[in-house]
């Protein structure tokens, strides 16, 4: 199984993420889910008034937020099958980790892994769900950055 990431940075803030974490945590989170097939999914990066607009395109909720996922269904074309997109606004990002880069790189891991559980079919409208969801991110966070740091023990991961 491989993933297919088309990722893009159209924000103000830089170096937050490494695509080959992004790109493993993908591969763990989607072979975990039992995806048997190829993936693809794009990730765009953005800043607060584009996040906003999209927020009150789809939700009707006139804030910026910090991701979105929209998912595509269809079929599996030459075994690839298309997860959808994740937007991730970085400028709410810094804002909630009060500019430190650090923590600004684990949440974009974190929401991220949380915008790919939402694509794969996991919610969190209940106490139970969004326990669920926890724990899923906190497996996958955790493998990925165990595994990164086995590969290289300098990795920011």
């Amino acid at each position: 199984m491989d993933v297919h990431l088309d990722l893009r940075n159209d924000s103000a803030w830089k170096r937050l993420y490494r695509r080959d974490v992004l790109q493993a945590l993908a591969r763990h989170i989607c072979e975990g889910e039992g995806v048997k097939h190829d993936v693809e999914l794009s990730v765009l990066l953005c800043d607060d008034p584009f996040i906003q607009a999209l927020n009150q395109r789809y939700r009707q909720e006139d804030c910026p937020t910090d991701v979105l996922s929209f998912g595509q269904t269809g079929p599996v074309a030459k075994g690839l099958m298309v997860l959808g997109d994740i937007v991730i606004s970085l400028e709410t990002v810094a804002r909630n980790c009060r500019d430190d880069r650090r923590a600004m790189r684990a949440e974009v891991r974190l929401l991220f892994c949380h915008g790919l559980l939402h694509l794969l079919g996991h919610k969190h409208d209940d106490a139970a769900q969004r326990a669920r969801m926890i724990a899923k991110q906190a497996h996958y966070l955790h493998i990925t950055t165990q595994a990164a740091w086995r590969t290289d023990p300098k990795a920011q991961a």
